[in-house]
């Protein structure tokens, strides 16, 4: 398991590539939440045959899911930083919207079919939480008992306007829900904005 410094390392060095324009395309960069999703790792003990798919942000996913760094990164500086997809690391992102979500439930409901032993891993935004793809697939992942795990990441940030605000909510639908289904966690970032590293690039 990667420590929470070498996870910082590495995406320190991608936002530096970002600000001298070596990345000719959207960077979306963790902070602050580093020992909550090594925490998820490790409790649910997710393994090589388990599948994780997650949003535009997902860096720390692929490096905690054993994909090289050095693969990543070649990955980012061709400009996949919102979609990166190691299929042999049964690791896969997506710059839509709820995009993952379906993709993730039919995983599930495809090695229940099949008697599998593995797990999916599902890891979107408190935005992405509140529309209603997301209620659907929880919900439909919880009647049908699937094998999936959904991780609620609250950064308290819809692009750059508050998510409680944007919907009109003073608690989220899944805040501080922990269950057999759903992990919810919020952390602050702080010193990167929504996309990029902070620094106007003109490539």
């Amino acid at each position: 398991m990667l420590t929470k410094e070498k996870l910082i390392k590495f995406e320190t060095e991608m936002a530096e590539c970002f600000d001298n324009a070596m990345i000719r395309a959207p960077v979306h960069l963790y902070d602050g939440n580093e020992d909550q999703i090594i925490k998820v790792f490790k409790d649910h003990n997710i393994g090589a045959d388990d599948w994780v798919l997650c949003s535009w942000r997902s860096h720390y996913q692929c490096l905690l899911k054993g994909v090289p760094p050095e693969e990543i990164k070649s990955a980012i500086l061709q400009g996949r930083s919102i979609s990166l997809c190691f299929h042999k690391y049964r690791v896969l992102s997506s710059g839509i919207v709820t995009g993952v979500l379906p993709i993730a439930t039919g995983i599930a409901l495809d090695i229940k079919r099949k008697g599998g032993k593995n797990k999916v891993y599902c890891f979107m935004g408190e935005m992405t939480s509140e529309t209603g793809v997301a209620h659907e697939c929880i919900k439909y992942a919880r009647n049908h008992k699937l094998p999936i795990h959904f991780i609620v990441e609250d950064n308290g940030k819809s692009v750059c306007t508050d998510t409680r605000a944007t919907w009109g909510m003073d608690k989220l639908t899944y805040e501080d829900i922990n269950d057999e289904y759903v992990t919810y966690y919020k952390y602050k970032l702080d010193k990167y904005p929504h996309a990029g590293a902070g620094k106007r690039v003109q490539f």
